[in-house]
């Protein structure tokens, strides 16, 4: 059970500021201590924005990622680049993201990366907030790679993920992590179709290094590309299953779906504590202090305030920056005034 009631938290990942991305279209311009120096400037100004929001837990915003899944893919061996794209033009949507196909055998032979993150989020932050480190499952990770003879289904080549991605998570726990979300959506989205059965086996086989180790969450959502969902938006289809994850937190994507079934989340309260999506990522109306502590108030029927955390729906990266920091300053109030309230 977490210390502080009402819990502020993120996701992961962080707009990056305009000048980054102008300079990862333009990397040829730039010498590699030109590139270091980049990265730490970007992650210092996430960490500064997430600080002055007054975050209990903060990220290195994933600056270091270009998607929360798919920079992964730089890390492996075995696989070749963009091999399919099903659609190249008209509106933007999952379908427009290229797959990669499996040349060899797949492996990491340096890892995923995410220590490497961690240990410069160390660095950089100040002391007083939780620092966190997020981590694909391997499921969601497979979902970009297309099957081969050698691995003829995603199951398959998640279990050839699943290895590669317990690795990671041993590593941080490791460095000193004290808090890991392993992200899977596409378990979330995938539930109502899927043996979520066979989902609970393969994420409590991955996380297994870090049980108890450390304090570990899961991030279920319904996509966000561009501002869209991608899967069915219910978690009814997860219920009882999911459940079983071996996690200290399961956080659950509420406020883009106007709260519909939050009180699910004392099901899943019974066992774990709740990261309730409190602001929305998809919308660019902010929601006022208010909104925040009328929408944590609907949680507090259903989950207790020691259990309960607020975070936003999703990683931020898809929203503007000058919308994030604000939610993410409403949301830190109304958590702040909801607790005065206990």
């Amino acid at each position: 059970m977490q210390n502080q009631p009402i819990r502020t938290t993120v996701i992961g990942s962080y707009p990056f500021p305009g000048w980054l991305l102008y300079a990862s279209e333009h990397l040829d311009q730039f010498g590699k201590t030109d590139i270091a120096e980049m990265i730490e400037d970007a992650v210092t100004v996430a960490v500064h924005d997430q600080v002055a929001a007054g975050l209990d837990v903060i990220t290195d915003g994933e600056q270091t990622r270009l998607d929360f899944n798919l920079s992964f893919y730089g890390f492996l061996q075995g696989i070749q680049e963009n091999a399919e794209v099903p659609r190249k033009w008209g509106p933007p949507a999952h379908d427009q993201r290229g797959k990669h196909a499996i040349v060899e055998e797949i492996s990491a032979p340096k890892g995923l990366g995410v220590v490497e993150e961690f240990k410069r989020l160390q660095r950089l932050a100040p002391q007083g907030p939780v620092l966190k480190a997020s981590v694909p499952g391997p499921f969601t990770l497979s979902g970009r790679l297309l099957p081969n003879n050698r691995y003829p289904d995603r199951y398959a080549v998640t279990e050839a993920l699943l290895p590669i991605v317990r690795k990671e998570l041993e590593d941080l726990v490791a460095a000193g992590c004290q808090e890991i979300t392993v992200d899977e959506p596409s378990m979330s989205c995938y539930a109502y179709k899927e043996d979520t059965k066979r989902f609970v086996d393969i994420f409590n086989r991955t996380v297994e290094p870090a049980v108890n180790r450390c304090r570990l969450s899961t991030h279920l959502c319904f996509g966000n590309y561009k501002g869209h969902a991608v899967g069915y938006r219910r978690i009814k289809p997860m219920l009882p299953d999911f459940l079983d994850f071996k996690v200290d937190e399961v956080h659950v994507e509420m406020a883009s779906r106007e709260f519909a079934e939050i009180e699910l989340t004392a099901e899943f309260a019974k066992r774990m504590d709740v990261a309730v999506g409190i602001v929305d990522v998809k919308s660019y109306y902010i929601e006022t202090v208010e909104d925040v502590v009328a929408r944590i108030r609907q949680c507090l029927a259903h989950v207790p305030a020691e259990k309960l955390s607020v975070a936003p729906d999703c990683g931020l990266s898809q929203t503007a920056r000058w919308a994030a920091r604000q939610k993410l300053i409403n949301m830190v109030k109304g958590a702040q005034q909801a607790r005065k309230s206990l």
